[in-house]
């Protein structure tokens, strides 16, 4: 009689980590790529996602056939003064972390995965200890310069920290530093596969002039009023030397429609005006020669990844100031170009000049900013994440 072929044993991940697309993109990317991996073993993924009701996560992991769940958590609301950290919203949100871990926990030890994944943002934080707790390897992973407070909470407890730069090491704390490695920000492989010519057709770009370098600006999903406001004021300067590709935030279109309408006409065929760009912004970013934007890491990790020149206007009020970090960073690096505090329309033509007008500079600045892109970060990940679930 013969023996029932025997499947191999699926291996089991949980992931936890979201709030904010920085946090949740990463974690699915990896996801996606260990999947891939195992795939080509012959062997499954088991897969449980760790997340908040309300973050990002709690949309797009059930979207991509992944198994979610939730767990209480407390979010902490800083502030430079200590005195008004201790308010009754911080006090109440940091009750409610025990009551997480204690779900986190009966999650963890139920699942029985082989490796945690952490990615950041406060609900890693009940999910990371619990899985110490249960003696599961936990491996974190950070999007930015310096580890958010989520992973400098967790890092004690780590088997392996996984950071994006080479710069990030010697801001460890030295305790910790040994079990750092540098693997990159996973980039979404669709980003990698763009055709400018693509990007020609699809949005309908005849008005451009080829001969010209191509500019796109982005605030983000929602746009950004700070950057649309600049490019309002410089726009003019701007179409006389670049062809311009502008995702504003679907709030934002008519207000700068109404701006352009005063353009000469060989001038406003230049500018492209979206609310948001999907699907075809890997045929965007193709295009694009450079590109002006804020400075979150999955940002970076795509424009280095690309080769991108870059301008980059760092959201202020972000987490410990991290975009400033990352903007500077790259500065630094001749990658970028960092534009802080009060931005004008002279300080942006002051920056962008020369990367318009002078194809050696723009040229110089991608080769350096292709210099810090990692785009087989997913695989170094992955790399990390199988070497620790089996001891390594």
């Amino acid at each position: 009689m013969n023996e029932p072929s025997r499947l191999p044993t699926p291996f089991r991940l949980i992931v936890t980590g979201g709030g904010t697309g920085g946090h949740t993109y990463p974690a699915l990317t990896a996801v996606r790529s260990l999947q891939a991996r195992l795939a080509a073993d012959g062997r499954a993924l088991d897969v449980l996602w760790i997340g908040t009701p309300d973050g990002l996560e709690a949309r797009v992991a059930p979207a991509e056939g992944i198994a979610f769940t939730t767990v209480a958590t407390g979010k902490i609301r800083r502030s430079a003064n200590p005195l008004k950290m201790v308010s009754p919203a911080n006090v109440k949100d940091m009750a409610r972390v025990p009551l997480g871990v204690a779900q986190a926990r009966k999650i963890v030890s139920d699942f029985r995965p082989n490796v945690v994944l952490a990615t950041g943002g406060y609900v890693a934080v009940p999910a990371g200890l619990a899985a110490r707790m249960c003696k599961r390897p936990l491996v974190l992973h950070e999007q930015t310069v310096r580890l958010g407070l989520a992973n400098r909470k967790l890092a004690g407890s780590a088997a392996r920290i996984a950071v994006s730069s080479e710069s990030t090491l010697p801001l460890l704390p030295e305790a910790v530093r040994s079990a750092a490695v540098v693997t990159g920000n996973p980039v979404r492989p669709e980003v990698l596969t763009g055709h400018a010519e693509k990007a020609v057709t699809t949005l309908g770009l005849t008005g451009f002039d080829r001969r010209l370098p191509t500019l796109y600006v982005t605030g983000g999903a929602q746009g950004a009023q700070q950057i649309n406001g600049v490019i309002a004021d410089a726009l003019p300067w701007l179409l006389e030397r670049a062809n311009v590709v502008h995702q504003c935030g679907p709030a934002n279109v008519d207000a700068l429609r109404a701006t352009a309408a005063g353009l000469p006409p060989q001038l406003a065929g230049r500018y492209y005006l979206t609310g948001f760009i999907g699907p075809e912004l890997p045929d965007v970013l193709a295009l694009a020669d450079v590109v002006v934007s804020r400075s979150g890491a999955g940002t970076l990790a795509e424009l280095t990844a690309l080769g991108k020149p870059a301008v980059f206007v760092p959201l202020a009020s972000s987490a410990g100031n991290e975009q400033a970090h990352n903007a500077r960073h790259l500065e630094e690096a001749g990658a970028a170009v960092a534009l802080e505090g009060e931005v004008t329309a002279a300080r942006l033509q002051k920056a962008l000049g020369p990367l318009l007008t002078d194809p050696a500079r723009r040229a110089g600045m991608a080769e350096a900013a292709r210099a810090h892109g990692r785009p087989d970060a997913a695989d170094r990940l992955v790399d990390v994440l199988l070497s620790v679930a089996s001891g390594g």
